[in-house]
């Protein structure tokens, strides 16, 4: 019986040890994070999810395991986050940009799927539909556009009565002249 209430409870030290460890990266993480920028946690490209889950593992990882100190679980922290501040920097060169962002999909352009896009967006009419409905959309015909974002997000851009834009503004093209489908707008 000592040994399930050992593996239940172990040793009230190391348990206030993990408590201390990942209260300490915690704040390590807050001070890096403010330092490197808020991206990682505000708009998820696909590489600032990997680091957010990669922090995430490494703050458990550190804060319980009886082999890593404060100060190994620190420096894989800053490690890992001055790399992601390395590639959010980098991404301003236009071949690195395309390697780490994705291009804009475009989805929906006047009230028409785009069924290719949305094939290569991984996404079904199903899923088209869910976001549209989530967007407040319930036709089809009431969607000027509708891009795939390169974090992931889905814009919705719906038409007005006279077919512009629903807040009266044109969108600034995404990929050069002519918008994201390449046809003036």
């Amino acid at each position: 019986m000592s040994g399930v209430l050992d593996a239940l409870v172990g040793a009230p030290e190391r348990a206030l040890l993990a408590a201390v460890k990942v209260l300490a990266l915690f704040v390590t993480a807050v001070v890096v994070f403010r330092l490197t920028g808020r991206r990682a946690l505000a708009e998820l490209a696909p590489f600032d999810f990997v680091t957010a889950v990669a922090v995430g593992a490494l703050i458990g990882r550190t804060a319980t395991a009886t082999d890593a100190s404060w100060l190994d679980g620190a420096a894989a922290l800053i490690a890992l986050l001055l790399a992601h501040l390395v590639v959010v920097r980098l991404r301003f060169l236009p071949g690195i940009r395309r390697m780490a962002d994705p291009p804009p999909r475009l989805l929906v352009h006047d009230g028409v799927v785009q069924q290719p896009a949305l094939r290569r967006c991984g996404m079904t009419r199903h899923d088209l539909d869910i976001v549209l409905r989530q967007h407040g959309v319930t036709e089809l015909a009431a969607v000027r556009l509708a891009v795939f974002e390169p974090n992931g997000a889905i814009s919705v851009i719906a038409r007005t009565e006279q077919g512009g834009p629903a807040d009266g503004h044109d969108l600034p093209s995404t990929t050069g002249p002519g918008g994201a489908d390449g046809r003036d707008t």
